[in-house]
């Protein structure tokens, strides 16, 4: 059974900094793109950042600049270093990874993956 388990989601304040991680059980992802999304009270789930299995990376604008998505293969791992935090930035963030290694290489679209993390919140205090 696939799973996907994210961690390290925490109440901080703006300008902060936070480095989520999602480790992967099950299968192997190496060949595969991996993606990050959040969900903000009250709105729809968003794209945040995506990363290639060769390690190209892709952002949404709302975060280019201040995030910096990266996959460690050995461990299954990939992880979301979030700094300059800011209020808007409060949402629940999920990690996702499609089925084939052929989607990508930066998916950007929810209907584009296929497993899903349970989420972690993130809360930026103004």
């Amino acid at each position: 059974q696939v799973q996907l388990v994210e961690s390290g989601g925490g109440l901080v304040q703006a300008g902060d900094s936070l480095r989520l991680s999602c480790a992967a059980s099950g299968r192997t992802f190496s060949k595969h793109a991996m993606g990050w999304f959040r969900q903000a009270p009250g709105k729809e789930r968003e794209f945040v950042a995506s990363i290639s299995w060769s390690g190209g990376t892709y952002y949404a604008d709302s975060v280019k600049g201040r995030f910096t998505i990266s996959r460690d293969n050995a461990k299954n791992t990939v992880y979301l270093q979030m700094n300059s935090l800011k209020p808007e930035d409060t949402a629940v963030y999920f990690c996702a990874a499609p089925a084939l290694a052929g989607i990508g290489p930066h998916p950007q679209y929810e209907y584009e993956y296929d497993y899903w993390g349970q989420g972690t919140q993130v809360t930026v205090s103004s």
